[in-house]
Protein backbone atom coordinates (compact mmCIF):
# COMPACT_ATOMS: atom_id res chain seq x y z
CA UNK A 1 0.00 0.00 0.00
CA UNK A 2 1.27 3.50 -0.84
CA UNK A 3 2.13 5.97 1.91
CA UNK A 4 -1.35 7.34 2.63
CA UNK A 5 -2.67 9.50 5.42
CA UNK A 6 -6.39 9.67 6.15
CA UNK A 7 -8.25 12.59 7.69
CA UNK A 8 -11.80 11.92 8.91
CA UNK A 9 -14.05 14.98 9.17
CA UNK A 10 -15.95 14.56 12.45
CA UNK A 11 -16.46 18.10 13.69
CA UNK A 12 -19.91 19.06 12.40
CA UNK A 13 -22.83 19.91 14.66
CA UNK A 14 -25.27 17.41 13.13
CA UNK A 15 -28.22 19.69 13.88
CA UNK A 16 -30.56 17.79 11.52
CA UNK A 17 -30.17 14.72 13.76
CA UNK A 18 -31.29 16.46 16.93
CA UNK A 19 -32.25 15.57 19.58
CA UNK A 20 -29.81 12.63 19.27
CA UNK A 21 -26.98 15.14 18.74
CA UNK A 22 -28.06 17.43 21.57
CA UNK A 23 -25.25 16.13 23.81
CA UNK A 24 -22.92 14.29 21.41
CA UNK A 25 -21.19 14.71 18.06
CA UNK A 26 -23.00 13.08 15.13
CA UNK A 27 -20.25 10.48 14.50
CA UNK A 28 -20.62 9.39 18.14
CA UNK A 29 -24.35 8.63 17.84
CA UNK A 30 -25.03 4.91 18.51
CA UNK A 31 -26.06 2.86 15.48
CA UNK A 32 -27.04 -0.76 15.03
CA UNK A 33 -27.11 -1.50 18.74
CA UNK A 34 -23.46 -1.76 19.69
CA UNK A 35 -21.71 0.57 17.21
CA UNK A 36 -21.13 4.30 16.79
CA UNK A 37 -21.61 5.91 13.37
CA UNK A 38 -17.87 6.61 13.05
CA UNK A 39 -17.07 2.89 13.42
CA UNK A 40 -18.21 2.28 9.84
CA UNK A 41 -15.74 4.59 8.08
CA UNK A 42 -12.93 3.51 10.42
CA UNK A 43 -13.69 -0.17 9.76
CA UNK A 44 -13.57 0.53 6.02
CA UNK A 45 -10.07 1.99 6.28
CA UNK A 46 -8.67 -0.62 8.64
CA UNK A 47 -10.19 -3.48 6.62
CA UNK A 48 -8.68 -1.89 3.48
CA UNK A 49 -5.20 -1.79 5.03
CA UNK A 50 -4.98 1.95 5.81
CA UNK A 51 -3.55 2.52 9.29
CA UNK A 52 -2.60 6.21 9.50
CA UNK A 53 -5.78 8.02 10.47
CA UNK A 54 -6.46 11.40 12.05
CA UNK A 55 -9.99 12.28 13.21
CA UNK A 56 -10.70 16.03 13.13
CA UNK A 57 -13.12 16.76 15.97
CA UNK A 58 -14.74 19.95 17.20
CA UNK A 59 -18.30 20.18 18.56
CA UNK A 60 -19.25 18.10 21.65
CA UNK A 61 -16.39 15.72 20.99
CA UNK A 62 -15.97 14.27 24.49
CA UNK A 63 -17.88 10.99 23.99
CA UNK A 64 -16.42 10.60 20.50
CA UNK A 65 -12.85 10.94 21.75
CA UNK A 66 -13.58 8.56 24.63
CA UNK A 67 -14.94 5.98 22.18
CA UNK A 68 -11.88 6.30 19.90
CA UNK A 69 -9.55 5.83 22.87
CA UNK A 70 -11.39 2.68 23.98
CA UNK A 71 -12.08 1.04 20.64
CA UNK A 72 -9.39 2.07 18.17
CA UNK A 73 -5.91 1.53 19.55
CA UNK A 74 -3.50 0.50 16.77
CA UNK A 75 0.19 -0.37 17.04
CA UNK A 76 2.44 2.70 17.12
CA UNK A 77 5.43 0.33 17.03
CA UNK A 78 4.80 -0.25 13.32
CA UNK A 79 3.64 3.29 12.56
CA UNK A 80 -0.10 2.71 12.92
CA UNK A 81 -2.44 5.19 14.60
CA UNK A 82 -6.02 6.41 14.85
CA UNK A 83 -5.80 9.73 16.66
CA UNK A 84 -8.48 12.32 17.45
CA UNK A 85 -7.33 15.87 16.72
CA UNK A 86 -9.25 18.54 18.66
CA UNK A 87 -9.75 21.95 17.06
CA UNK A 88 -6.81 24.15 18.11
CA UNK A 89 -7.26 27.56 16.40
CA UNK A 90 -3.95 27.13 14.58
CA UNK A 91 -4.74 29.77 11.95
CA UNK A 92 -6.38 32.46 14.06
CA UNK A 93 -8.87 33.08 16.83
CA UNK A 94 -11.65 31.02 15.25
CA UNK A 95 -12.82 27.43 15.14
CA UNK A 96 -13.24 25.54 11.87
CA UNK A 97 -15.05 27.71 9.33
CA UNK A 98 -15.91 24.77 7.04
CA UNK A 99 -14.72 21.33 5.98
CA UNK A 100 -11.85 22.76 3.91
CA UNK A 101 -10.77 25.05 6.75
CA UNK A 102 -10.70 22.05 9.11
CA UNK A 103 -8.04 20.40 6.94
CA UNK A 104 -6.26 23.73 6.28
CA UNK A 105 -5.85 24.30 10.01
CA UNK A 106 -4.18 20.89 10.25
CA UNK A 107 -1.85 21.05 7.23
CA UNK A 108 1.03 20.55 9.67
CA UNK A 109 -0.07 16.89 9.93
CA UNK A 110 0.19 16.38 6.18
CA UNK A 111 3.53 18.20 5.93
CA UNK A 112 4.98 16.19 8.82
CA UNK A 113 3.83 12.85 7.38
CA UNK A 114 4.88 13.59 3.76
CA UNK A 115 2.34 11.16 2.27
CA UNK A 116 1.96 10.13 -1.36
CA UNK A 117 -1.83 10.54 -1.12
CA UNK A 118 -4.35 12.07 1.27
CA UNK A 119 -7.80 10.58 1.90
CA UNK A 120 -10.37 13.01 3.27
CA UNK A 121 -13.59 11.21 4.25
CA UNK A 122 -16.68 12.12 6.23
CA UNK A 123 -17.27 10.41 9.56
CA UNK A 124 -21.05 10.18 9.51
CA UNK A 125 -22.24 7.79 6.79
CA UNK A 126 -23.18 4.10 6.79
CA UNK A 127 -21.57 1.99 4.04
CA UNK A 128 -18.83 -0.53 3.26
CA UNK A 129 -15.99 0.37 0.91
CA UNK A 130 -12.65 -1.12 -0.05
CA UNK A 131 -10.79 2.19 -0.13
CA UNK A 132 -7.85 0.52 -1.88
CA UNK A 133 -9.98 0.13 -5.02
CA UNK A 134 -10.71 3.86 -5.05
CA UNK A 135 -7.02 4.66 -4.55
CA UNK A 136 -6.00 2.42 -7.45
CA UNK A 137 -8.58 4.19 -9.61
CA UNK A 138 -7.16 7.56 -8.55
CA UNK A 139 -3.65 6.45 -9.51
CA UNK A 140 -4.80 4.92 -12.81
CA UNK A 141 -6.55 8.15 -13.81
CA UNK A 142 -3.55 10.26 -12.77
CA UNK A 143 -6.05 12.39 -10.92
CA UNK A 144 -5.35 15.39 -8.73
CA UNK A 145 -8.59 14.70 -6.86
CA UNK A 146 -11.02 11.80 -6.98
CA UNK A 147 -14.54 12.11 -5.56
CA UNK A 148 -16.54 9.04 -4.52
CA UNK A 149 -20.04 9.20 -6.02
CA UNK A 150 -23.25 7.22 -5.84
CA UNK A 151 -26.51 7.44 -7.83
CA UNK A 152 -29.46 8.78 -5.81
CA UNK A 153 -33.06 9.55 -6.81
CA UNK A 154 -33.35 13.01 -8.38
CA UNK A 155 -36.09 13.76 -5.88
CA UNK A 156 -33.54 13.38 -3.04
CA UNK A 157 -30.46 14.84 -4.76
CA UNK A 158 -30.97 18.40 -3.51
CA UNK A 159 -29.57 17.26 -0.16
CA UNK A 160 -26.18 16.44 -1.73
CA UNK A 161 -23.48 17.81 -3.98
CA UNK A 162 -24.43 16.76 -7.53
CA UNK A 163 -21.74 15.89 -10.07
CA UNK A 164 -21.77 15.88 -13.87
CA UNK A 165 -19.24 13.65 -15.61
CA UNK A 166 -17.91 13.04 -19.11
CA UNK A 167 -17.72 9.56 -20.64
CA UNK A 168 -14.39 8.84 -18.95
CA UNK A 169 -15.82 9.98 -15.57
CA UNK A 170 -13.86 13.24 -15.63
CA UNK A 171 -15.88 15.77 -13.64
CA UNK A 172 -17.26 18.56 -15.80
CA UNK A 173 -19.73 20.08 -13.34
CA UNK A 174 -20.38 20.23 -9.62
CA UNK A 175 -23.15 21.96 -7.72
CA UNK A 176 -23.66 21.82 -3.98
CA UNK A 177 -27.28 21.04 -2.97
CA UNK A 178 -28.92 22.32 -6.20
CA UNK A 179 -32.62 23.16 -6.26
CA UNK A 180 -32.91 21.47 -9.66
CA UNK A 181 -30.43 18.56 -9.75
CA UNK A 182 -28.98 17.43 -13.09
CA UNK A 183 -29.80 13.80 -13.85
CA UNK A 184 -27.39 11.15 -15.10
CA UNK A 185 -27.44 10.94 -18.93
CA UNK A 186 -29.72 8.07 -19.90
CA UNK A 187 -31.02 7.77 -16.32
CA UNK A 188 -33.49 10.64 -15.91
CA UNK A 189 -34.63 9.54 -12.44
CA UNK A 190 -31.11 9.40 -10.97
CA UNK A 191 -28.47 12.02 -10.13
CA UNK A 192 -24.81 11.44 -9.27
CA UNK A 193 -24.24 12.49 -5.65
CA UNK A 194 -20.95 13.19 -3.96
CA UNK A 195 -20.39 10.97 -0.94
CA UNK A 196 -18.14 13.60 0.64
CA UNK A 197 -15.16 11.24 0.30
CA UNK A 198 -12.05 12.47 -1.53
CA UNK A 199 -8.55 11.35 -2.44
CA UNK A 200 -6.05 14.15 -3.17
CA UNK A 201 -2.49 14.43 -4.30
CA UNK A 202 -0.95 16.26 -1.31
CA UNK A 203 0.80 19.05 -3.23
CA UNK A 204 -2.39 19.95 -5.06
CA UNK A 205 -4.42 19.77 -1.85
CA UNK A 206 -2.08 22.13 -0.01
CA UNK A 207 -2.09 24.61 -2.90
CA UNK A 208 -5.89 24.63 -3.13
CA UNK A 209 -6.40 24.99 0.62
CA UNK A 210 -3.94 27.87 0.87
CA UNK A 211 -5.57 29.62 -2.08
CA UNK A 212 -9.02 29.10 -0.53
CA UNK A 213 -7.90 30.35 2.89
CA UNK A 214 -6.80 33.64 1.31
CA UNK A 215 -10.22 34.16 -0.28
CA UNK A 216 -12.36 36.17 2.14
CA UNK A 217 -15.49 35.45 0.10
CA UNK A 218 -15.12 31.67 0.39
CA UNK A 219 -17.21 29.50 2.71
CA UNK A 220 -14.12 27.27 3.02
CA UNK A 221 -16.00 24.10 2.15
CA UNK A 222 -14.84 21.23 -0.09
CA UNK A 223 -18.17 20.92 -1.87
CA UNK A 224 -18.98 24.60 -2.25
CA UNK A 225 -15.50 25.98 -2.94
CA UNK A 226 -12.59 23.57 -3.41
CA UNK A 227 -14.08 21.12 -5.92
CA UNK A 228 -15.80 23.70 -8.17
CA UNK A 229 -12.53 25.62 -8.46
CA UNK A 230 -10.58 22.47 -9.44
CA UNK A 231 -12.86 21.25 -12.22
CA UNK A 232 -11.53 23.50 -14.96
CA UNK A 233 -7.81 23.53 -14.15
CA UNK A 234 -7.06 20.22 -12.41
CA UNK A 235 -7.57 16.51 -13.14
CA UNK A 236 -10.79 15.89 -11.21
CA UNK A 237 -12.45 12.49 -11.55
CA UNK A 238 -15.53 10.82 -10.09
CA UNK A 239 -15.32 7.31 -8.67
CA UNK A 240 -18.33 5.05 -9.15
CA UNK A 241 -19.00 3.59 -5.70
CA UNK A 242 -21.40 1.00 -7.11
CA UNK A 243 -18.38 -0.67 -8.77
CA UNK A 244 -16.71 -1.17 -5.39
CA UNK A 245 -16.82 -4.76 -4.14
CA UNK A 246 -15.74 -6.48 -0.96
CA UNK A 247 -15.41 -10.15 -0.12
CA UNK A 248 -18.66 -11.69 1.05
CA UNK A 249 -20.89 -8.86 -0.17
CA UNK A 250 -24.18 -9.82 -1.79
CA UNK A 251 -25.29 -8.28 -5.07
CA UNK A 252 -28.19 -6.56 -3.34
CA UNK A 253 -25.86 -4.84 -0.86
CA UNK A 254 -23.49 -3.38 -3.46
CA UNK A 255 -23.73 0.40 -3.61
CA UNK A 256 -25.44 0.69 -0.21
CA UNK A 257 -24.68 4.12 1.26
CA UNK A 258 -26.80 6.08 3.67
CA UNK A 259 -26.46 9.64 4.90
CA UNK A 260 -28.06 9.28 8.33
CA UNK A 261 -28.37 13.02 8.77
CA UNK A 262 -32.03 13.14 9.82
CA UNK A 263 -34.10 11.20 12.32
CA UNK A 264 -36.10 9.54 9.54
CA UNK A 265 -33.02 8.46 7.54
CA UNK A 266 -31.32 7.28 10.75
CA UNK A 267 -34.35 5.18 11.75
CA UNK A 268 -34.70 3.72 8.24
CA UNK A 269 -31.01 2.76 8.05
CA UNK A 270 -31.28 0.96 11.39
CA UNK A 271 -34.36 -0.91 10.18
CA UNK A 272 -32.35 -1.98 7.10
CA UNK A 273 -30.23 -4.12 9.44
CA UNK A 274 -32.95 -6.44 10.70
CA UNK A 275 -34.76 -7.74 7.63
CA UNK A 276 -34.39 -11.44 6.86
CA UNK A 277 -32.04 -10.55 4.00
CA UNK A 278 -30.65 -7.25 5.30
CA UNK A 279 -29.92 -4.40 2.90
CA UNK A 280 -26.83 -3.76 5.02
CA UNK A 281 -25.35 -6.97 6.39
CA UNK A 282 -23.48 -6.85 9.70
CA UNK A 283 -22.89 -10.61 9.56
CA UNK A 284 -20.21 -10.62 6.86
CA UNK A 285 -17.30 -11.84 8.97
CA UNK A 286 -14.86 -11.22 6.12
CA UNK A 287 -15.50 -7.47 6.47
CA UNK A 288 -16.14 -6.92 10.19
CA UNK A 289 -17.49 -3.67 11.58
CA UNK A 290 -15.22 -3.07 14.56
CA UNK A 291 -16.02 -1.29 17.80
CA UNK A 292 -15.54 -1.36 21.57
CA UNK A 293 -16.95 -4.44 23.29
CA UNK A 294 -17.80 -3.92 26.98
CA UNK A 295 -17.63 -6.84 29.42
CA UNK A 296 -21.35 -7.46 29.72
CA UNK A 297 -23.04 -10.87 30.15
CA UNK A 298 -25.00 -12.47 27.29
CA UNK A 299 -28.55 -11.38 26.55
CA UNK A 300 -31.17 -13.26 28.54
CA UNK A 301 -34.80 -14.14 27.73
CA UNK A 302 -36.92 -15.21 30.70
CA UNK A 303 -40.47 -16.38 31.40
CA UNK A 304 -42.40 -18.69 29.09
CA UNK A 305 -45.90 -18.69 30.50
CA UNK A 306 -48.07 -19.51 27.49
CA UNK A 307 -51.02 -17.20 27.16
CA UNK A 308 -49.56 -14.87 29.78
CA UNK A 309 -46.03 -13.53 29.56
CA UNK A 310 -43.08 -14.61 27.45
CA UNK A 311 -39.65 -13.08 26.97
CA UNK A 312 -39.47 -13.09 23.19
CA UNK A 313 -37.76 -11.24 20.32
CA UNK A 314 -38.82 -11.49 16.68
CA UNK A 315 -37.03 -9.97 13.66
CA UNK A 316 -34.80 -8.01 16.03
CA UNK A 317 -31.18 -7.52 17.15
CA UNK A 318 -30.44 -7.78 20.85
CA UNK A 319 -27.05 -6.80 22.29
CA UNK A 320 -25.17 -8.19 25.25
CA UNK A 321 -26.40 -7.45 28.76
CA UNK A 322 -30.07 -7.17 27.73
CA UNK A 323 -32.82 -8.87 29.71
CA UNK A 324 -36.10 -9.62 27.96
CA UNK A 325 -38.12 -10.34 31.10
CA UNK A 326 -41.53 -11.49 29.95
CA UNK A 327 -41.95 -8.77 27.30
CA UNK A 328 -42.06 -8.97 23.50
CA UNK A 329 -39.89 -7.00 21.07
CA UNK A 330 -40.48 -7.06 17.32
CA UNK A 331 -38.53 -5.44 14.46
CA UNK A 332 -36.40 -3.55 16.97
CA UNK A 333 -32.76 -2.95 17.91
CA UNK A 334 -31.63 -3.09 21.53
CA UNK A 335 -28.29 -1.64 22.63
CA UNK A 336 -26.47 -3.21 25.62
CA UNK A 337 -28.15 -3.48 29.03
CA UNK A 338 -31.71 -2.79 27.94
CA UNK A 339 -34.43 -4.32 30.10
CA UNK A 340 -37.88 -5.21 28.76
CA UNK A 341 -40.29 -5.96 31.59
CA UNK A 342 -43.29 -8.27 31.63
CA UNK A 343 -46.30 -7.86 29.33
CA UNK A 344 -44.72 -4.93 27.47
CA UNK A 345 -44.53 -4.73 23.66
CA UNK A 346 -41.94 -2.86 21.57
CA UNK A 347 -42.04 -2.74 17.78
CA UNK A 348 -40.11 -0.93 15.02
CA UNK A 349 -38.02 0.88 17.61
CA UNK A 350 -34.43 1.64 18.58
CA UNK A 351 -33.58 1.41 22.29
CA UNK A 352 -30.18 2.70 23.37
CA UNK A 353 -28.03 1.58 26.28
CA UNK A 354 -29.60 1.26 29.75
CA UNK A 355 -33.15 1.90 28.56
CA UNK A 356 -35.83 0.18 30.63
CA UNK A 357 -39.39 -0.53 29.46
CA UNK A 358 -41.93 -0.86 32.27
CA UNK A 359 -44.64 -3.48 32.58
CA UNK A 360 -47.55 -3.30 30.12
CA UNK A 361 -45.92 -0.41 28.22
CA UNK A 362 -46.41 -0.30 24.44
CA UNK A 363 -43.80 1.34 22.18
CA UNK A 364 -44.09 1.75 18.40
CA UNK A 365 -41.80 3.50 15.87
CA UNK A 366 -39.70 5.21 18.52
CA UNK A 367 -36.07 6.02 19.29
CA UNK A 368 -35.39 6.03 23.02
CA UNK A 369 -32.02 7.47 23.98
CA UNK A 370 -29.57 6.26 26.61
CA UNK A 371 -30.75 5.73 30.16
CA UNK A 372 -34.43 6.60 29.72
CA UNK A 373 -36.89 4.68 31.91
CA UNK A 374 -40.35 4.15 30.42
CA UNK A 375 -42.99 3.84 33.18
CA UNK A 376 -45.46 0.99 33.35
CA UNK A 377 -48.54 1.26 31.11
CA UNK A 378 -47.13 4.13 29.02
CA UNK A 379 -47.95 4.20 25.29
CA UNK A 380 -45.60 5.83 22.80
CA UNK A 381 -46.15 5.99 19.05
CA UNK A 382 -49.85 5.16 19.14
CA UNK A 383 -51.17 8.73 19.37
CA UNK A 384 -48.77 10.99 17.47
CA UNK A 385 -50.61 14.22 18.24
CA UNK A 386 -50.39 13.46 21.94
CA UNK A 387 -46.72 12.48 21.62
CA UNK A 388 -45.92 15.82 19.94
CA UNK A 389 -46.92 17.60 23.13
CA UNK A 390 -44.11 15.91 25.06
CA UNK A 391 -41.47 14.65 22.60
CA UNK A 392 -39.83 15.37 19.28
CA UNK A 393 -41.71 13.66 16.42
CA UNK A 394 -40.09 13.44 12.98
CA UNK A 395 -41.90 14.28 9.71
CA UNK A 396 -42.50 10.54 9.19
CA UNK A 397 -43.86 10.02 12.69
CA UNK A 398 -40.81 8.64 14.54
CA UNK A 399 -41.01 9.58 18.23
CA UNK A 400 -37.69 10.48 19.87
CA UNK A 401 -37.23 10.53 23.64
CA UNK A 402 -34.05 12.39 24.49
CA UNK A 403 -31.27 11.33 26.80
CA UNK A 404 -31.93 12.59 30.31
CA UNK A 405 -35.72 12.66 29.93
CA UNK A 406 -37.50 11.76 33.18
CA UNK A 407 -40.96 10.27 32.73
CA UNK A 408 -43.59 9.67 35.37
Amino acid sequence: MSNVITMILAGGAGTRLEPLTKERAKPAVPFGGRYRIIDFVLSNFVNSGFFKIKILTQIMASSLIEHIDRAWQLSSVVGQYINPVPAQMRKGAHWYLGTADAVYQNLNIIRDEEPDYVCIFGGDHIYKMDVGQMLRYHIQKKADVTVATVPVPVSEASAFGVIEVENDWRIKGFEEKPKTPTSIPGRPKKALASMGNYIFNPRILIEELERDAANKDSSHDFGKDILPSMINNKNAFAYNFTANTITGMSKAERGYWRDVGTIDSYWTANMDLITVTPLFNLYNYKWPIRTYYPSYPPAKFVFAEKGQRMGIATDSMVCEGCIISGGHIDKSILSPRVRINSYSFVTESILMEDVEIGRYAKIKRAIIDKGVKIPSDMRIGYDIEEDKKKFYVSPNGIVVISKGTILE
